[in-house]
């Protein structure tokens, strides 16, 4: 999802405590997450049965089951043991690391995909490892799923994030950004900067792919979908549930339903042969 805009150090937790906190339910986090588009899927594994394919940044493994439905043979890499024991549990094959330490003992790749995770990744050692482990000719694939909300719910939801956390505006400021600007665009300065690095690492035809489609949540699933925003974990019980009474209020006046907007985003290359 989008990423929290930067402040200083007493308004945002730190970067490893928000990764961390991803796996403190990873049933509910499997349950709410949106999915990827098929369309992306099918273009990743590319019709060939039986593709060998690592993902980094497994997690519960959203985008390994997805991968294996399409016929693709997927290993995961995840530094969560919680998040690990949760795709295994599915039936994926997890190796616990950080993809930047992870020993590949001598094992290559068709292709290597990260949904919504390569930006926790360190990008140099990120892409020289990739560069290691993907078989001359395969591919790289780091996507991430960006929204845009009703503006009229943007507008109420950062006002419910003002009055419950005042004390943080990287919240409420984060929503009013998005009356100015797409947010879909996010990670447009993410994509460009790791396609410069892939091609100083070793990768050529490098391209950026978009695919827009649009869900439509009931207030019930909106409300199971935002706690799973990073940093949400790390607030108090009871701060999610005001801000899950206020939020619910606001879909509810607008007809209890919500029509998000969104863009799935992905940067890709092809390792080099010989490089």
């Amino acid at each position: 999802m989008t990423t929290i805009p930067a402040e200083t150090p007493a308004e945002q937790p730190s970067k490893s405590a928000i990764a961390q906190s991803f796996g403190e339910d990873p049933a509910h986090y499997d349950r709410a997450r949106p999915r990827y588009p098929q369309e992306l899927i099918d273009r990743i594994a590319a019709g060939h049965s039986g593709r060998t394919v690592l993902d980094v940044g497994c997690g519960t493994g959203i985008v390994a089951r997805q991968l294996q439905a399409a016929g693709c043979a997927v290993t995961g890499v995840e530094p969560d043991p919680r998040m690990a024991a949760f795709a295994t549990g599915s039936g994926l094959s997890v190796e616990i690391a950080k993809f930047e330490d992870w020993d590949p003992a001598d094992r290559h790749f068709d292709t290597l995909t990260a949904g919504m995770t390569w930006h926790w990744v360190d990008p140099t050692a990120g892409a020289r490892q990739a560069a290691r482990v993907i078989r001359p000719g395969g591919r790289i694939a780091l996507f991430w799923n960006a929204f845009q909300i009703p503006p009229d719910l943007t507008k109420a939801f950062a006002q419910a994030y003002a009055t419950i956390l005042p004390e943080a505006p990287m919240y409420q400021r984060g929503l009013r950004d998005s009356e100015n600007r797409d947010t879909r665009n996010v990670y447009a300065p993410l994509l460009t900067s790791t396609a410069d690095l892939l091609q100083k690492n070793g990768f050529d035809q490098v391209e950026q792919w978009r695919d827009e489609w649009q869900r439509t949540y009931t207030r019930a699933e909106w409300l199971d979908l935002f706690p799973t925003f990073g940093g949400h974990a790390l607030m108090p019980p009871e701060t999610v549930a005001a801000l899950r009474e206020a939020i619910g209020a606001a879909i509810d006046a607008a007809g209890g339903e919500l029509v998000v907007e969104y863009a799935t985003v992905t940067v890709t290359a092809v390792r080099q042969d010989g490089g």
